[in-house]
């Protein structure tokens, strides 16, 4: 490949046929302002051009609304993982009572043959967590599977916001099975025995 290296004035005049600029960039230091610098460089074109027939275009607020868009974007992410959480543990737990009234003859009859409460509560703690895990295993299918649809680029979205270790994600489904599945777990643990058997 053949490289050229032509001065401005040059190229401008003999190549392009023209002896003005079209635009400049101009690149500020690092730790400098930027709009100082902005006002500075339309100070030093007006006093060179006596008039300004020029408009300059500063980058730094284009990144500062991105910034912006950004965070907000991660706190309405935020709040959508937050809502779903709830909703979720809300679904667990109304699974989990349920579960503890269609099966309350075989609390009555575990605890008769002397299981104690705490083994009923961790029983039903246990189950309650691992229908989260599971919950939490079909979101990592889904996961995966949205970064490789992302990988096509069919979409823009950032991969940040899925940055999430499988540990975080293992502790946020077994938090959310221990504290939903603590009151259903409660009562199956607090049912008399003898008012277990005889329930219909």
């Amino acid at each position: 490949m053949l490289r050229v290296w032509l001065p401005y004035n040059t190229m401008a005049g003999r190549v392009m046929g023209q002896s003005w600029l079209n635009s400049i960039t101009v690149r500020v230091k690092e730790g400098y302002d930027s709009h100082e610098a902005e006002q500075q460089l339309n100070r030093l074109l007006s006093l060179r051009h006596g008039k300004k027939d020029f408009f300059t275009y500063n980058m730094d607020g284009l990144l500062k609304t991105a910034e912006k868009t950004t965070r907000t974007l991660q706190m309405f992410l935020t709040l959508v993982a937050v809502i779903s959480l709830l909703v979720g543990g809300i679904g667990v737990m109304n699974i989990m009572l349920v579960s503890v009234t269609e099966r309350t003859k075989e609390i009555g009859i575990r605890m008769a043959v002397g299981a104690r409460a705490s083994d009923v509560l961790q029983q039903f703690l246990i189950e309650a967590v691992l229908v989260c895990l599971v919950g939490g295993r079909v979101g990592d299918i889904a996961v995966a599977g949205y970064r490789v649809h992302a990988a096509t680029g069919a979409t823009g979205l950032a991969d940040r916001f899925l940055a999430c270790g499988a540990a975080d994600r293992v502790c946020c489904s077994t938090a959310t099975g221990v504290l939903f599945g603590w009151l259903p777990a409660r009562n199956a643990a607090r049912l008399n025995p003898i008012d277990a058997l005889a329930r219909e």
